[in-house]
């Protein structure tokens, strides 16, 4: 092909995007909640805004469009980059719930100038399609309106068993998966001792120091697991919100934005898990969960390594919910400020527990897959 044929075509293409990218993202919001845009009948759409995204919730589906913003942890800010985090939000959450994540669509501006779901224009966006989830089946509200089961519990922890020994282990020497554990630490304390917070900073550092203590003078429990081959590129988010009790029970929303904050002991994510059913009011539930997968991978990590977890755990949500603080919207909300202080004294009752339990816990090598 011609040296001009080929610089028309690439002024084309960039011409497209910049007019992709010019599209006010208020304009693309404004008309993904129309019925008429979407291609199945719903007469209503719901809207749940988020940090990071839209989800536009019709009768049947769900659609989930990126914000274009930049946190220190992913930039979301150019549509190529938006296309890529919906494909590997598509190709990572069919891992835990294929029937769920169904494709990737375009929003296009066509020929007339109007935004459009699918068909033929320039993208100016791309929104992840899911089959849209029945609320009341939702871990979450099971657990607070008490219909929850054993058997529940045991699926849950069946599923994610199945799917952490298919996983493989990732390549960390276990001196990186300590300092990676204490960095983590560290960035929450430093979060945490923000004014803006309104958090005790006495208690916030003796938490971390007792957090930092506990990984150094139990190290060989934390090797061990490297060596066990139990850190994986898991889920990264389990909490109840993201499990679908409906069958086939589905595990939705897994971080795919970040293989570093997906990546962590199975041991860490199940104690998360248990950790948030326990601060919904159901820690019986979780520890079900936590029994039924020991079963399930004949893996048993220790009462003092998961108490480790969701102490450790605890102290990242906390930082999470502080951050809301920051915004002004929720500058002065009593959620956020609640959430991050409960959020807290789980990880210092986790903390002592797993102090209390590192104590007399034998730490001869248990059972390797």
């Amino acid at each position: 092909m011609p040296a001009c044929a080929l610089a028309a075509i690439r002024g084309m293409r960039q011409a497209d995007a910049m007019l992709g990218e010019a599209i006010p993202i208020a304009a693309k919001v404004a008309q993904l909640r129309k019925a008429a845009t979407y291609p199945e009948p719903s007469p209503t759409v719901d809207v749940v805004e988020t940090h990071m995204s839209w989800v536009f919730l019709t009768r049947q589906y769900a659609y989930k469009l990126k914000k274009p913003v930049r946190y220190d942890h992913l930039d979301f800010t150019t549509l190529e980059a938006r296309r890529y985090y919906c494909a590997e939000e598509l190709r990572l959450n069919r891992r835990l719930a294929r029937s769920v994540y169904l494709d990737i669509v375009p929003l296009v501006v066509n020929v007339n100038g109007t935004i459009q779901l699918g068909g033929e224009g320039t993208v100016t966006d791309w929104l992840v399609k899911m089959r849209r989830l029945p609320a009341d089946r939702m871990l979450d509200w099971v657990l607070t309106h008490g219909n929850v089961t054993t058997d529940d519990a045991r699926a849950i922890a069946s599923r994610l068993g199945e799917f952490h020994m298919t996983l493989p282990a990732v390549s960390i020497t276990p001196a990186e998966y300590r300092r990676w554990l204490r960095q983590g630490i560290d960035e929450c304390e430093r979060e945490l001792c923000d004014p803006v917070f309104a958090q005790s900073v006495g208690q916030v550092r003796s938490l971390c120091a007792a957090q930092r203590e506990l990984l150094k003078h139990n190290s060989e429990i934390f090797d061990r697991r490297v060596h066990e081959g139990r850190i994986v590129e898991g889920h990264g988010d389990l909490r109840p919100e993201h499990v679908c009790l409906a069958p086939p029970l589905a595990i939705i929303d897994c971080l795919e934005f970040s293989p570093v904050y997906r990546t962590l002991d199975t041991a860490d994510e199940l104690g998360f898990l248990a950790l948030e059913c326990e601060r919904l009011g159901a820690p019986e539930f979780g520890q079900v969960v936590l029994e039924a997968y020991g079963a399930v991978t004949k893996d048993r990590p220790g009462v003092a390594l998961v108490h480790f977890y969701q102490g450790y755990r605890a102290g990242v949500r906390a930082k999470i919910a502080g951050w809301h603080l920051r915004e002004e919207e929720f500058r002065d909300s009593p959620k956020w400020l609640g959430r991050t202080r409960q959020y807290l004294q789980l990880a210092q009752q986790h903390m002592h527990a797993a102090e209390r339990a590192f104590d007399r816990e034998d730490l001869r090598p248990r059972a390797v897959r």
